[in-house]
Order: structure tokens, then sequence, then C-alpha cells
């Protein structure tokens, strides 16, 4: 089943109307320097939103490790600028936007406020919530402001959002379908009471909301500064040239890749129910500047919370696109038209409705984008990357003795390596590929002073990224002290306890993560990746080792002062391969 559609089947007929006077009327003689204001002022905009959601969130998911992201899209639903913050989240939103007008029509109003969240309206998984707000010009909507946040709690059988036992969406969190919370600038307060009402923290749930309406209200204020400046016309018409030029850019990139149908894959280590290597498989065919990625032979959906929504998937696949093509080139809606996907509903990368899908942001996402540079390895081996290593993460629920409160701290510290490239080694501690560097563990101390957490160590962890011309970045090592007086609960999500990064082009793959809870009293033991309501005696110790990035190319061929400095920095313990 082919999953492309016209765009204009997004809007309503005044809302095309509106789109064609508002891009056609002037757009041959805006010249290219106003676009090219334009375009950096959109962008300036989409990175004030984001730190204006860092300075004003309360969560530590948000404030220290910038769990979200903001963009600015048509009233259409194509992103038209994006800030550098969570891939996956950005290439889930046009669907997003699509979903919301295909509710509301021409019912959307200055003055309004959107919400949702649901996987198969337009979201990426519950957690993820997202808020819009439309901007308008001479009463005519032009564009949407977007912030896609990854909320603490969202309610559901579990804290924070992760059901590793989940066998279906209601049981993951609290579903949102796309809803107004402000009419005209006026809240609806008894919605606002409800959807708080249904989380555990309900205080740091509408602080966190708040920072999101305020971030993307000021997106809409400073449009409006931009609108001052030049009229709707000139607006919406160097968009349609940025978008266009991009398009042309990543054509003439894919241009230079080798026609040809290839194949790929990945696997992911289990669904948490005792089955074993759930693969994704793609079929990526190259014609010209084309490029038509087939992922209908991956794996059945499973019943556990690995599987993936419909938005998500396509995020994922903009994204194996995107991390291919030169930097330079804006990642918006035009980079992305010379994709076409193709994928079959009741597969792990498309999941149907009522599905449990909420690990799917990581895996199978992840993994989605590793099966596609995989197949793509042989028609441009320069630009495909080593898989990075893999998302696993813990989330405890439990009393601070300190305070007598309850927290939930999301584990975001022992972040993965990246993977090698030839363009050289993959970075240290960077995170996994579906957040790209965008994730961050934050400040250990601001994380001790919130939590009652004691950190012992956390360093580098030798020799867990793959052999080389080029290493994978390494992982982590941390040992962490859980300083409550009674027990706590702990949950487990993630992958890369059995599969490793994938090295590329003949280089080894990176180290698996290995979890370990060792109790004040009883043996210690290794923690599985996908666990519910584990409980955790207070005073326990937990030893963490994360994963490192693939290696690129023959590990002989590494250079011989590279090596050195690896042993000097102890991202290695064993002398250096000789050259055959």
């Amino acid at each position: 089943m082919t999953l492309r559609f016209d765009t204009s089947e997004r809007l309503s007929p005044a809302q095309q109307d509106t789109m064609a006077t508002s891009m056609n009327s002037k757009n041959a003689t805006i010249d290219p320097i106003t676009v090219s204001v334009i375009q950096h002022r959109l962008v300036g905009i989409v990175e004030e939103m984001g730190e204006a959601m860092l300075r004003t969130s309360y969560s530590q998911i948000l404030n220290s490790s910038r769990d979200f992201s903001t963009a600015i899209c048509g009233a259409d639903g194509a992103l038209v600028a994006q800030a550098e913050h969570i891939p996956v989240h950005i290439g889930a939103l046009p669907w997003a936007v699509h979903v919301l007008c295909e509710r509301f029509g021409d019912d959307v109003h200055d003055g309004d406020v959107f919400l949702l969240n649901d996987p198969y309206r337009g979201g990426s998984h519950l957690p993820d919530l997202t808020a819009f707000v439309p901007v308008f010009a001479d009463g005519k909507l032009l564009l949407w402001t977007v912030n896609r946040t990854h909320h603490s709690d969202i309610g559901g059988a579990t804290h924070g959002g992760y059901n590793p036992a989940a066998t279906e969406i209601w049981q993951e969190g609290l579903r949102v379908p796309p809803v107004r919370l402000y009419e005209k600038g006026t809240l609806r307060q008894d919605l606002l009471d409800l959807l708080a009402l249904n989380v555990r923290h309900g205080r740091d749930f509408l602080g966190d909301l708040s920072a999101q309406i305020g971030s993307v209200k000021l997106g809409e204020r400073r449009l409006g500064d931009v609108l001052g400046e030049f009229d709707a016309a000139i607006l919406m018409g160097a968009t349609k040239r940025m978008l266009d030029a991009a398009e042309q850019q990543a054509r003439a990139v894919i241009s230079t890749w080798k026609d040809g149908t290839f194949q790929g894959e990945a696997v992911m280590d289990d669904d948490g129910r005792g089955n074993d290597d759930i693969t994704i498989r793609a079929t990526v065919t190259k014609t010209g500047s084309d490029i038509k990625v087939d992922l209908s032979r991956s794996d059945p959906q499973v019943e556990s919370f690995i599987n993936s929504s419909y938005a998500n998937m396509r995020s994922a696949v903009a994204m194996a696109i995107a991390f291919l093509l030169d930097p330079e080139i804006p990642k918006n809606d035009g980079t992305m038209r010379p994709i076409e996907i193709v994928a079959q509903e009741g597969t792990v990368v498309w999941a149907r409705p009522g599905a449990p899908v909420c690990m799917s942001t990581s895996h199978c996402s992840q993994d989605i984008v590793e099966a596609i540079v995989d197949a793509l390895e042989d028609a441009c081996p320069e630009r495909t990357m080593a898989g990075w290593g893999k998302r696993l993460r813990i989330a405890i629920k439990g009393e601070d003795p300190r305070t007598g409160r309850e927290f939930i701290w999301h584990m975001f510290h022992a972040r993965p390596g990246a993977g090698a490239s030839s363009g050289g080694d993959g970075w240290h501690g960077a995170g996994e590929w579906h957040t790209a560097g965008g994730l961050k563990f934050g400040s250990i101390e601001v994380a001790e002073v919130r939590f009652p957490l004691l950190f012992k160590s956390h360093e580098f962890r030798a020799n867990s990224g793959g052999e080389g011309m080029f290493r994978g970045g390494t992982g982590s090592k941390l040992t962490f002290v859980l300083e409550t007086d009674k027990p706590a609960v702990a949950n487990t999500a993630g992958e890369g306890t059995r599969h490793g990064a994938i090295g590329r082009n003949g280089g080894g793959d990176g180290a698996c993560h290995r979890y370990r809870l060792r109790p004040p009293k009883g043996r210690p033991r290794d923690l599985a990746s996908k666990v519910e309501g584990m409980p955790v005696p207070a005073r326990s110790v937990f030893e963490i080792l994360s994963g490192g990035g693939g290696g690129w190319g023959d590990p002989s061929a590494r250079d011989v002062d590279a090596h050195r400095d690896d042993l000097q920095n102890g991202f290695v313990t064993a002398p250096a391969q000789k050259k055959k």
C-alpha cells in the first residue's frame, strides 16, 4: 500500500484558495536576498521558541535533557522551519498538523491553541504532547507554530509513560485526540483540569504545558513581527521558494548515488514477551533523483510497545534520508519530496490502531533508520554511517526522604556512542540515532539536588566503540546509588542488550548494553531491557554500561597516531591491529 498523497488534500477549499493567492501573487518578484532573510528569521523564531521552553519548563526531562522540539508548519502541514532538537519529533509534525486540519477544517480562529498526543492521530507516542497555534494575516490562516514535548508522566498503568507490560495503548496513558484548549483566547479550564487529573504529577504537568503554550505563543508573536515587515504574499512566496530550493538541493545529492534496488535490515532484541529478533526490512529503489522506500516486508506487529505508529514511521524514513544528505541543506518539506514510502499496516513499522507503541520513538524508529542506511550502503558508501548505540532507559518512582514528596526520575545519563563514518570517528556519549545528540544528560550535580541520587562515577566506557578505520564513539560507565529510605519501583525500556550498533564497510560492531542492580542485601542481577514494576530496595546501587557506536572501515587501516590517542584517553585498552 503506497502512503504518498498530495499535500493539497490536507486543506479545506478555503485554505487552498488562501495559499494559492498568497503564494502566487508576488512569488515571481521576490529576490533571493529577501528569501534568505526570511528563511533565517523563521529559523531564528523556532530556535527562540526552544530557548523559551528550556528556560520555563518544570521537569528535568525538559529543562535539563531537552526532550522537546519546535517548528513552523504551513497551513497544509508542510514543514517550513525547525530547530535542531529531536529528529524523530520533527519528521512526524506534518502529519499531526494534517490530522488537526482534518478534524477542525475552517473552524480555526485567532487565539486558538490546540493539543494532541494520540499516535493514531498524528502523534508519536503518548508522552509526546503537541501544542499548535494558528497564525493569521488579514483573517486568513498562513502558518502554524508547533511544539512537541515529552512529558514526565502521562498517566496510564505505570509511572513515566513506558509500560513494557502493555498489550494495548489504553495501558500506556492518557490519549488526547485533536482538542481545542484555548478558544479565541479563552482557556477551557474544564479540559485542562481533566488532563491534569489524569497524570501523576499534576503540578509539573501544568507547568510544562504552560511552557509549551508560551513557546508556541512566542512563535506566533515573532511571526507577527515578520508580517509587520513583509506582507503575507511575500512571506508565503518566500516560503515556497525555500521549500523548492531544498528539494532541488536534495535531488542534486540523490542523483549522484548509484541507481538500483537495494536491501537492508535491522534487528531488535525482542518484544519483551519471549519473541527474539524482531526484524525490519527495507527495500530501497533509487532512480535518478527519486527514492522509493518499501518497508512492507517487516515482521508483523507484536503485543508490546516496540510497534510504530504511522506518523512515527514516516518520521523515521525522513530521518534516514536526511542523515545522508549534505548538512547545509535545510531539512524541511522540500527535502522530503523525492521520497515515496510503501508500508503495510499490521507490521511492526505501522501497527493497527489500539496496539501499544510507546517505545516506538526509540525503537523501532532507530531500527527503521538502520535498515534504510544498511540498504543504501552500496548506493552511497561514503555517506552511510555505522549504527549508533541503542536506547535503554530506566524510570524510577519513589519517595524523596528529604521532602517526603514522590518523584519520577528518567535516566538520561550514560548516553551510548555514535556511529563512525567516512568523515571520522563517532561522537563519544552522543546518544542514539533517533535523537542525533539532541537529548542531553544534564548536570550530575543538579540531578543530585533534585532527586535522592548519589552519582559515584560517570565516565567513558573503554572498548565499547566498534573498531574501524574510524572508530565508533564510546558508550558510558555509570554508577549511582538510590538514596531513598523506602523501596522504589523501576521500569526499563529499550534495546541493545543482545544486538549492538552495527559496523559499516568492514568496521566492527559496538558493544551491547549491560545494566546491573546491586541491592544492599542479596545477589546482584542483570536487568532485562523491558521490565515493568521492578522493586528496588532502598540504597540499591545501579551499575550501567552503555553501548558504543559501530566502526567504519577496515580496523587495520586506522591511523597509528589516532590509535595512540585512543589509548591515552582510555577509549581502548588493546594495541592497534596490524595491517594485513
